[in-house]
Parts: C-alpha cells; structure tokens; sequence
C-alpha cells in the first residue's frame, strides 16, 4: 500500500493491525481521488472513521491544506500517525482518538470534505454519523461528504442530504452526498 499521487506519491503506508479496520485498495483510492480532484486544492478535510489514514493522506498529498482525523483504535491511530511522519504530511494534520459520535458533537468547522469510511456491516452507526447534527454544522456551504460501503449495506439518508454522484467498484460503492443548508 502506498500514496498514489501528490507530494507524497510512491511513498509506502502500513496497515493498522488491529483486526478492526480495512484500508481503502489502490483502486478505490484511484476512482474517489480521480472525482474528487478539482475540489482538492486547499480543501480542509475531515476523515471520519480514518483508520491508518489512506484516504485523508491521500487528501493531504493530493493538495488538501489540512486533515483532522477521527479514529477510536489505538493500534489504527499508531498506523495513521507513523504514516504521517512517513510521508512528510504529519504538519498539516490533527488527529483526534474518539468515537465518530462524541467527536461530531463537540466538532467545528467548516471542512470542504468529509470521508466517512465506517465499518461496513455497521449500517446503523453510518446512519447515525450522516443525520448527526454535528456533521451538518462543521460542512462548509458547498461541501461533499464521500461515504464508503459494502454495496449491500446501504445506509438511510436523513432529511436534507441527497446523492449526487454514485460509483461502484467491485463490491464497494462509493456515494458522494450533499447536504441542504441549514
């Protein structure tokens, strides 16, 4: 596993080895980051569920001015913060160990970009961060949440968010969702 492209392209990242989280392949990152790319350059990203970090590193290579990341395994944070040093990116980074939930309510913003990558068979705690109150508070006014699933696990959207683009990748989809304002 390494970063794809950017800054940091080619350098390598290691897994978090807790048994709990799965990092996103090189043909997911390669499929999200091709879309998301016109909206990188200075974007404040906020990595839900963040694991070792591939897609809030990928970010942050690819032009992003900062990432906070949200992760509650200690053995992920561990990865997450030796693959920042790693690849040079650690600065422009913060990193919070805490529940997704607990985090959304005390959170500020606003971030451009949120990446939600929950476990996958966990459709309720997904359906719980998308309606959280904080998550609509810390989005900037155009800002696009990218959630990660299993295909099969499809999550309820609460009032107000909507689907604008949708891509699947073997198994997984990637749902790329905007919220009305306020």
């Amino acid at each position: 596993m390494r970063v794809i492209a950017g800054e940091a392209k080619g350098k390598p990242l290691v897994p978090a080895k807790d048994g709990g989280t799965r990092s996103a392949t090189d043909r997911i990152r390669e499929t999200l980051f091709a879309i998301l790319d016109p909206r990188l350059e200075g974007a404040r990203v906020l990595d839900l569920f963040a694991g070792a970090g591939t897609l809030g590193i990928e970010a942050l290579s690819r032009g992003a001015s900062d990432a906070v990341f949200v992760e509650r395994g200690a053995r992920a944070l561990a990865a997450l913060a030796h693959n920042l040093e790693r690849t040079g990116l650690g600065p422009r980074a913060t990193l919070s160990r805490a529940d997704v939930l607990s985090f959304l309510a005390k959170a500020s913003g606003p971030f451009d970009l949120v990446l939600c990558d929950p476990p996958f068979a966990d459709t309720a705690v997904l359906t719980a961060t998308l309606a959280h109150p904080g998550l609509r508070g810390v989005l900037a006014s155009d800002a696009l949440v990218v959630v990660r699933i299993h295909k099969k696990h499809r999550p309820a959207l609460p009032a107000g968010a909507r689907v604008v683009r949708e891509r699947e990748v073997g198994e997984e989809t990637l749902m790329f969702l905007e919220y009305d304002a306020a």
